[in-house]
Formats: structure tokens, C-alpha cells, sequence
């Protein structure tokens, strides 16, 4: 059945059903950094019967295409949001990714990953420094010698979480943590 098969009655109460949902997703979408725009954005395209075009969006939400675009980019580039072909169609059009396992997986690996590899990079460069400072020829004495050791001690901790974190990226992007904790 489609939209334009239901009566008026139907058609509004269909309506205020969904506005509440995309409502609560718009809302909701601060988990992933992303504007209540763009979450509602995501909410429009989520109870779409088919894909859509910028212009459809943007007239759909009342926003301008700018407007429409920045947010598509950003959900694409989440992977919350596809590009697809249609044949006879010269417009990008854009439809939600309804499968929210794999939307939650990429989200965080890809923003956990780019965490993850900045702070080892940071880390590592601070206990060489270290390392470098305590071996060579002007040797720090105590008590600056023991800071920092302890510094490099808590360092080297950071390290070891980050290198598991980057283990749970790993399971995650693999799929293997719905081995652990199944899909329903």
C-alpha cells in the first residue's frame, strides 16, 4: 500500500507517528556528533519509500539544498547514508542505511580508529622524549628523574588500553563482535 492509497485521516495520523520517531532520532543523533538537523534528515530518509534527491529532501524539510547537501555529506561519510543509482534518473539520490549493526559499527570504528592512531602517535613520541631525557648525558636528578618515570609508567598503561581499544576496532569492523554479542 502506498501513502497516496490511505485517507486523509490515515495520511495525518501516519504523520504525527513519525514526526515523533524522527523527533527522537533528530534528538538522539548528538551520540554521533551530528546536528538535530541532520538527524532529522535521517529520519525523513529512514521512512522513505524510495530514494531521494537533495531537491525532494530540501523541499520535504524546507531547508536549502546547501543545507540538504552538508547533511547528506555528512551521513555519507558515517556510512549512515548510501548513494544510489537509479536507472533514468540524472540526480544523486540518497537512501538511509537500514542496517543499524553495520551504521554503529563503521561509526565508531571510524571515529575510534582515528582516536586511537592520533593518541599511540602522541603517546609513543612522549616516552621516547622521555626515554631520551633519562639516558642522556644531562640526566634529570630526583625527584624529576622519578616524575618522569612515572609519567612514562602511566604512558606505557595508555599505550596498552589504546592497542586493545584498536583490537576492539578490529573485532568490530570484522563482525565478529556479533559472535560475542549476537544481532537479534
Amino acid at each position: 500500500m502506498s501513502l497516496d492509497q490511505l485517507t486523509t485521516e490515515q495520511h495525518a495520523e501516519l504523520l504525527k507517528v513519525r514526526k515523533r520517531v524522527i523527533e527522537a532520532i533528530g534528538r538522539n543523533m548528538d551520540l554521533y556528533g551530528i546536528s538535530l538537523s541532520t538527524g532529522h534528515l535521517y529520519g525523513l530518509l529512514f521512512f522513505a519509500d524510495k530514494p531521494m534527491t537533495l531537491d525532494e529532501m530540501g523541499l520535504e524539510m524546507k531547508m536549502s539544498k546547501t543545507s540538504m547537501s552538508t547533511g547528506v555529506r555528512t551521513l555519507l561519510d558515517l556510512k549512515m547514508v548510501n548513494k544510489v543509482w537509479e536507472k533514468g534518473s540524472r540526480k544523486d539520490l540518497y537512501e538511509v542505511e537500514y542496517d543499524w549493526y553495520q551504521t554503529f559499527t563503521d561509526y565508531f570504528a571510524i571515529k575510534w580508529r582515528k582516536a586511537v592512531e592520533t593518541n599511540i602517535l602522541v603517546l609513543r613520541r612522549a616516552i621516547q622524549e622521555i626515554n631520551k631525557s633519562l639516558a642522556g648525558e644531562n640526566s634529570p636528578q630526583e625527584p624529576f628523574r622519578s616524575i618522569l618515570e612515572e609519567d612514562r609508567r602511566k604512558m606505557g598503561e595508555a599505550v596498552k588500553y589504546y592497542e586493545w581499544m584498536d583490537r576492539l576496532i578490529d573485532v568490530m569492523e570484522s563482525g565478529e563482535i556479533y559472535d560475542l554479542v549476537p544481532k537479534e
